[in-house]
């Protein structure tokens, strides 16, 4: 995983990860996100792929509180989610300005 932006805080709490982590798991299994998957559709670039190359993405991180919940949680790819890191939506655009 990139490394953390040295403007970014993170203090994650060890029981909420891995209660988030535990729920993004049966969240996976669910019929909604199996739709998501098969739209095949990369939140962040747009780009087309096949579900098994999409993965689940917190727009508001575990590390950062986020929540593994429909509203937070989007398909995109690997290359997209491994530059997002433990960003926030409004940080990714921070970030992709050099602010």
């Amino acid at each position: 995983m990139r490394e953390a932006r040295s403007w970014v805080e993170t203090t994650a709490d060890d029981a909420h990860v891995r209660r988030e982590r535990a729920k993004a798991r049966a969240l996976r299994q669910s019929a909604w996100w199996k739709a998501q998957l098969a739209k095949g559709r990369c939140h962040y670039c747009g780009g087309s792929f096949p579900p098994a190359e999409l993965t689940m993405d917190h727009l508001v991180p575990v590390a950062r509180g986020g929540r593994s919940e429909r509203g937070n949680v989007v398909p995109c790819c690997r290359a997209c989610n491994a530059s997002k890191g433990c960003l926030t939506p409004a940080e990714q655009i921070l970030d992709s300005l050099g602010l």
